[in-house]
């Protein structure tokens, strides 16, 4: 797989305080990234270092074949890491004339960006009209106008109403579906599972896991099942080795698979055992389910 960039043991200290520590983590081309963390875990600090607007303190980070500088190498990066600040009384339109011209590159995609995010039809509307997510949607026109390979989002949907939000995910998805790189923060694990296919977890600035969101504990989920016989049902699943740790609430068990299992199999095989189900469901473990996991065992 193509490597857009490396980080490696990377470290930055803001005098006693070490905002990220000893980080390394690689993305790939293709994939959506999201970096995950409550607020002040380190992901700004580490998405200012990659951009250049941080200086770091130990560690180094490649972009691309690792023979680009980081100069040559932004060229073919987009980014958003500050709310948007475009000039109000000028239309968006305007607005990104002049960003092309900033960034030295044809203003021929303006009209395809906007139409990307949505805002086409209010192009020659002035910037100060837009509601926030109108404003956001612009950045990310703007991010997107000279085509880069990777566009970098600092906690994309921050202030916006639900709509604002879910349209802000969509055009990600979007984006990511015409072979985009994205790499975004977020401090919303709903954001993270919803959006991303891969995901590094920081907590006060070190990397608790980096991989797959699908395989983050490679969790088997679990089974919620109900029965007038509970103590049978429950007898039955603490004795199979195909489960893990078993919980009952107000009657309903809960069943953690250690291995893959089918619902219906497990169904007939309580049936033989005199167990009747009225309640019989099948869920994965969500994100938030294994971040808690992964974060409970950690020192404070």
């Amino acid at each position: 797989m193509e490597k857009i960039l490396i980080v490696n043991h990377l470290t930055k200290n803001f005098g006693h305080l070490t905002a990220v520590k000893d980080l390394s983590f690689t993305i790939e081309k293709g994939n959506v990234y999201g970096i995950l963390g409550p607020n002040g875990s380190g992901k700004s600090t580490t998405l200012g270092i990659v951009l250049n607007v941080v200086n770091r303190t130990k560690g180094d980070f490649a972009w691309f074949d690792g023979n680009t500088s980081t100069h040559e190498a932004l060229k073919k990066v987009g980014a958003i890491i500050e709310r948007p600040n475009f000039y109000p009384y000028m239309t968006a339109v305007q607005n990104l004339n002049l960003v092309c011209k900033i960034k030295e590159v044809p203003n021929t995609k303006i009209e395809e960006k906007l139409e990307l995010v949505g805002l086409l039809d209010r192009k020659n509307s002035k910037f100060n009209t837009y509601s926030l997510g109108m404003k956001q949607r612009l950045a990310i026109a703007s991010a997107l106008l000279n085509d880069p390979e990777i566009l970098i989002l600092d906690e994309p949907t921050n202030g916006l109403d639900p709509q604002g939000i879910h349209q802000i995910r969509e055009i990600i998805k979007k984006i990511a579906s015409e072979g985009t790189t994205i790499l975004l923060a977020s401090h919303l694990l709903d954001e993270v599972e919803k959006v991303c296919s891969h995901v590094i977890i920081l907590r006060k600035g070190e990397k608790l896991y980096s991989g797959r969101v699908d395989g983050m504990l490679a969790s088997h989920g679990f089974f919620e099942l109900r029965t007038e016989n509970t103590k049978l049902l429950t007898d039955y699943l603490e004795k199979n080795a195909s489960f893990g740790p078993i919980k009952v609430e107000n009657g309903l068990v809960t069943a953690i698979l250690k291995e893959e299992m089918d619902a219906t199999a497990l169904n007939k095989t309580l049936f033989a055992q005199g167990v009747v189900l009225s309640h019989l469901v099948k869920r994965k473990e969500s994100l938030e389910e294994q971040f808690l996991t992964l974060t409970k065992n950690q020192a404070n």
